[in-house]
């Protein structure tokens, strides 16, 4: 049977082809997701490095990113973090973790895309927790040293016993999750 779709349905936006208004709305809802996370869900997971804080805002993003696109998960990675702007991570704050969420997010639902399936899924996570490993370490190289005023040879020395686990376990527990609840969270997507 034949669909039509109303012209006053979809929203004419991207690369990825027309946004139906259920596409907007759970986008909508996913940043919505995500800025709760980042809010009221975060807590440090190095010990005697506090200012490292995890919160699950990631997984709303990778989810969204494999559920809609790229683009989806680009948007996902970049609105709810602008909430830090007025929180005590200010602008440091929000470079930082859309920076750290993008550069897993992106490279994840690329891959997806091209290849939307379990080892495409773990392909994508893989070279997602890569690229974000490398751009954590290297935003906080450059970041950190203006923001905090902390000199950049205190940030070298902080990479082993702090930024590396902490990014480490960040990615593998967002990715994680993300593969458990995905595929139930996907079908409920589904038109």
């Amino acid at each position: 049977m034949a669909t039509t779709i109303n012209r006053h349905d979809t929203h004419s936006t991207t690369a990825e082809g027309a946004w139906s208004t259920k596409r907007i709305a759970v986008t909508a809802l996913f940043c919505a997701v995500s800025a709760i996370c980042t809010l009221f869900i975060s807590f440090p997971i190095i010990p005697g490095v506090t200012f490292l804080k995890y919160d699950p805002s990631g997984i709303s993003a990778l989810i969204a990113g494999f559920a809609y696109g790229p683009t989806t998960g680009l948007i996902v990675s970049i609105l709810p973090y602008l909430i830090h702007l007025g929180t005590e991570g200010g602008v440091y704050g929000t470079i930082m973790a859309i920076l750290a969420t993008a550069s897993l997010t992106l490279p994840a639902s690329l891959v997806y895309q091209r290849k939307p399936t379990m080892s495409g899924a773990i392909l994508g996570m893989a070279i997602g927790a890569v690229v974000c490993l490398a751009c954590c370490i290297l935003g906080n190289l450059i970041v950190t040293p203006i923001y905090m005023g902390a000199p950049r040879e205190a940030v070298v020395a902080m990479i082993v016993p702090a930024l590396l686990p902490f990014n480490l376990v960040k990615i593998l527990i967002n990715c994680v999750v993300t593969f458990f609840v995905y595929k139930p969270i996907s079908k409920a997507l589904e038109d």
